[in-house]
């Protein structure tokens, strides 16, 4: 892959008085700007290294850590991590940054993030990728509950017993979590230290707060929201892509596919929730034709 170091820049910007990091890598060129939103709420952005290609493509790529995450600030109060915050946060950014009309490409919650702000600023946007996104948090979790129940025996026993006791910090509770995440979450084997590393540097407070104790029990802040009846207003060129072995069900992304009119739907047969790791070259390729079919 190419290695696009020479190119990288690192910042900070002010947004709404805190410190935001930002990086951006590729020179700024005739095409628009690729903006990549990370997952969690409250995973840092390393572990969307991969987007790093399409500068080999022509295209500035712009990564951030959202508030609360990574090497940006930590709220004062737990209370301000929201959807609402991090859409007006990114909105203060992509302003200060002077990125204009973006490529808008967002990963998990990151995706969800991406349709909440189109929704909001469609005016700010070029086109929308949902990569494994969702729209519908309550659909996501009966398909991920749904994945867990296909899990080997001792494995959905361990999650039952302790999830009903609330141990989420015990060891065999811990590796049925493992086991889910190597499934559904990245098939390969070792993890890319990227990968490795956002896992281990979650932030707590937000995703604690916002999502829960893991990517399948999702009892935080979010766990009602639903865009699905407003899908319809988002008329900017989408494209819906997600693995076959995804945690974010290829149900899910059929139903993001089916509420943005005239969307683009991309399966990843040899994936789960990272096929920009997993299928690297093929994700570019597609991901990389789409842009340009829209610059």
């Amino acid at each position: 892959m190419p290695d696009q170091t020479a190119s990288r820049r690192d910042g900070v910007v002010q947004v709404h008085g805190y410190s935001l990091f930002w990086r951006s890598v590729g020179a700024p060129s005739a095409k628009p700007t690729v903006l990549v939103l990370h997952g969690g709420p409250g995973m840092p952005h390393d572990y969307l290294r991969p987007f790093e290609d399409l500068a080999g493509h022509g295209y500035r790529v712009v990564f951030y850590d959202q508030l609360g995450c990574g090497r940006s600030d930590r709220a004062r109060d737990v209370t301000e991590y929201s959807i609402d915050r991090d859409v007006e946060d990114l909105e203060e950014l992509r302003k200060a940054l002077d990125l204009g009309r973006v490529h808008l490409m967002g990963s998990s919650y990151g995706g969800l993030l991406a349709i909440a702000y189109t929704l909001a600023y469609p005016r700010g946007v070029r086109t929308l990728t949902s990569v494994s996104g969702l729209a519908d948090v309550p659909l996501a979790v009966r398909e991920m509950r749904r994945l867990v129940n296909e899990l080997p025996e001792p494995l959905r026993r361990a999650i039952e017993v302790h999830e009903g006791r609330q141990e989420f910090q015990h060891p065999e509770y811990l590796a049925a979590v493992l086991e889910f995440y190597r499934r559904h979450v990245c098939r390969l084997s070792p993890w890319p230290t990227e990968v490795q590393y956002t896992l281990d540097q979650v932030s707590l407070p937000k995703y604690g707060y916002m999502n829960g104790p893991n990517e399948f029990t999702i009892v935080g802040t979010i766990k009602d929201w639903d865009a699905t009846t407003r899908l319809a207003e988002i008329e900017v060129p989408t494209l819906v892509t997600v693995g076959r072995y995804d945690e974010v069900t290829p149900a899910v992304a059929a139903s993001i596919h089916r509420g943005i009119r005239g969307s683009q739907l991309q399966l990843f047969d040899e994936s789960s929730h990272l096929a920009f790791w997993e299928e690297r070259t093929r994700y570019f390729e597609v991901a990389s034709a789409f842009l340009d079919a829209h610059r």
